[in-house]
């Protein structure tokens, strides 16, 4: 008949894995034997051991939930240490006061294991970031060992039951300490915590069902993509241990320094360096796009220094959305530093027809002056 593991700790079966933990401490101090040294309390002690054991491992409990009894037959990993089961005993004291700080990691882990996400990077043009591109890439991973198949045998037999710690994964050992010998819980050194052996290693992965390559792959760039956004490849990671599920493939896109663009989200900047007679008169400015098109700025004419001509949709695209962003040109004018004579006469004749003084900028200005542009821009 199976044991009633919640009447021994006397929760009800509706109980929280803390409340089963806090009802576990409080009768672990009663029945402790450096506490109570009678034969009764060192059997109720492991009771309570086993109790705690089964219902904080949820499938034991679910078993016990289905009416059955985990700790009953061949796998039940009773008959331990001093009548103690499994990794239960003063190891769970340890557990349930420190946070397994006892060291057990209750029962064998799985041989099969899913494997670990990979980044990778890679740098593509603004050109190549316009357009979307397709990328080949070369990845050092892990992958399933093809000998073996993954399953880490030379000749593909089932893992053998281990003999040291009786396919429970772990071992036990007993330690002195300060409040008396301790049971303790620790991976077994002989089948490394996985609870059976492969009895013929695969002599080219070593028994672990997977091995180092560089795998060739190709990642398609969606146009628009913005530098430092990573694309996610699925199950292109690497393998897990004993051929288990792949992780997934990261890869992060840098973009590359333009030598006349500056993005910002999806805007495209520029400086056009302008002539002062062509700023007076007014010009027009062949730039040629990230597109691979040739388009015409036009600078009205009297522009001032400072200003920004924007061209609407001929930025970036929108990524995955329609529509693209603006190209914006920052106007710088450039003034000449050495004049030859004919420049300065010219000059000197348009400053008398013009009549033009150099005067001290004022708010009562009519026209807003350079000073206030640049003030009132950064009030903003």
């Amino acid at each position: 008949m199976a044991r009633d593991y919640y009447g021994i700790l006397g929760v009800d079966r509706s109980a929280t894995e803390q409340e089963i933990k806090r009802a576990y401490r409080k009768l672990a101090r009663k029945y402790h034997p450096d506490v109570n040294d009678s034969e009764e309390a060192a059997e109720m002690f492991r009771e309570v051991s086993v109790a705690h054991e089964v219902l904080t491992d949820p499938e034991k409990r679910r078993i016990v939930d289905m009416g059955g009894d985990p700790m009953e037959g061949p796998n039940a990993g009773g008959g331990g240490f001093g009548g103690f089961s499994g990794s239960g005993g003063l190891n769970d004291i340890f557990e349930a006061f420190f946070g397994g700080a006892g060291g057990g990691s209750r029962g064998p882990r799985s041989r099969v294991q899913p494997g670990s996400d990979a980044l990778l990077r890679t740098a593509i043009t603004l050109e190549e970031a316009f357009k979307g591109v397709k990328k080949s890439i070369t990845v050092d991973t892990a992958v399933v060992c093809e000998k073996c198949h993954g399953t880490g045998s030379e000749s593909e037999k089932k893992p053998e039951t281990c003999k040291q710690c009786r396919g429970s994964g772990e071992v036990q050992e007993v330690q002195r300490g300060f409040i008396g010998n301790v049971l303790t819980t620790r991976p077994c050194p002989n089948c490394e915590g996985f609870g059976d052996v492969i009895p013929d290693p695969c002599g080219e992965c070593g028994g672990a069902g997977r091995v180092r390559a560089h795998r060739d792959l190709t990642v398609s760039v969606p146009s628009g993509i913005a530098d430092g956004m990573r694309i996610r490849m699925a199950g292109q990671g690497e393998v897990g241990h004993g051929g288990g599920p792949a992780g997934d493939l990261y890869v992060e896109v840098k973009i590359k320094r333009h030598p006349v663009f500056t993005r910002e989200g999806d805007d495209l900047h520029m400086t056009i360096n302008i002539p002062m007679t062509d700023a007076a008169l007014g010009v027009e400015i062949p730039v040629d796009g990230v597109d691979g098109t040739t388009r015409d700025i036009k600078v009205s004419p009297g522009i001032q220094p400072g200003e920004r001509i924007r061209m609407e949709g001929a930025g970036m695209p929108h990524l995955r959305n329609q529509g693209t962003g603006d190209l914006i040109a920052h106007v710088d004018i450039s003034i000449p530093k050495a004049l030859d004579d004919r420049s300065r006469e010219l000059l000197e004749q348009l400053r008398q027809h013009r009549r033009d003084q150099a005067r001290v900028s004022s708010d009562e200005d009519g026209e807003e002056s350079l000073f206030s542009r640049i003030r009132n821009r950064f009030r903003r």
